[in-house]
């Protein structure tokens, strides 16, 4: 199923301070290939977030490994939150170019990839705007576009169209599919959105009530490249009732 980018097993996290123990996820066990787009559906609670929190090495777990594979060293992680956390005192061309001066790449090269970027996610007339200035789907594309110019290993994304009415949130996850199809990065994305998980990913991860646990792993076989019109055709309606119908049972 997977060539082994990143393998889990038996992941768990109890959160612990002096009211007691939480405990958040519980036996998560999976893989990610290498070009492998993975989406992770679920109630509220049921440690999604934290899952990615574990990845990304914000969070230590309390049981279990995270395996990167064969590499020696940690891969390099884009993380894309739900708000898009942009830095109020920077331009959108600034805010894009921040990794790279975390890099300390050389200022032509900065400007030549920011350019490229922004040209990707459509931002050309708002490249020396602030992120006031913008609504919350551009401001979403700074984010996105902040986290692919870093050509990380991995891109990890929290639900981050959640704040987006639903016409936005549909473009959005179109212009995600047209630049991840460019760079076929592997990407674990946390979605509530079932049409959504459906339309971007190779496989969906459906968790349960709190303590998460990996009930069901549901392969999605729509061929690529894929486009928006492919959640108006029978065969993703048809899919996307048996993966409601599975949601349903498997966290009642």
């Amino acid at each position: 199923m997977t060539d082994g980018f990143l393998d889990i097993s038996n992941l768990g996290m109890t959160f612990r301070d002096r009211k007691g123990d939480l405990e958040v996820l519980r036996d998560i066990s999976f893989s990610l290939g290498n070009e492998e787009f993975l989406c992770v559906l679920g109630p509220s609670g049921s440690g999604k977030s934290t899952l990615l929190r574990l990845i990304a090495g914000l969070l230590k777990p309390t049981a279990g490994e995270i395996n990167f594979g064969e590499c020696d060293c940690a891969p390099r992680v884009g993380l894309v939150f739900q708000h898009a956390n942009l830095m109020p005192w920077r331009s959108v061309r600034q805010n894009i170019a921040l990794p790279l001066e975390l890099q300390q790449i050389g200022a032509d090269e900065i400007n030549a990839r920011v350019d490229q970027m922004i040209r990707l996610v459509g931002l050309e007339e708002f490249s020396h705007s602030w992120p006031s200035e913008l609504s919350g789907g551009m401001a979403q594309r700074v984010a996105i576009a902040r986290a692919f110019i870093q050509e990380p290993d991995l891109l990890l994304l929290d639900e981050p169209f959640g704040a987006l009415d639903a016409l936005t949130r549909e473009r959005m996850g179109a212009e995600l599919l047209n630049i991840w199809q460019g760079s076929r990065i592997p990407v674990i994305m946390v979605t509530h959105s079932i049409s959504e998980a459906l339309l971007l990913s190779d496989r969906v991860l459906v968790f349960t009530h709190r303590p998460g646990q990996l009930a069901q792993d549901v392969p999605v076989t729509f061929p690529r490249p894929r486009s928006e019109e492919l959640r108006y055709t029978a065969a993703f309606q048809d899919q996307e009732r048996a993966l409601r119908g599975t949601l349903r049972e498997k966290i009642s």
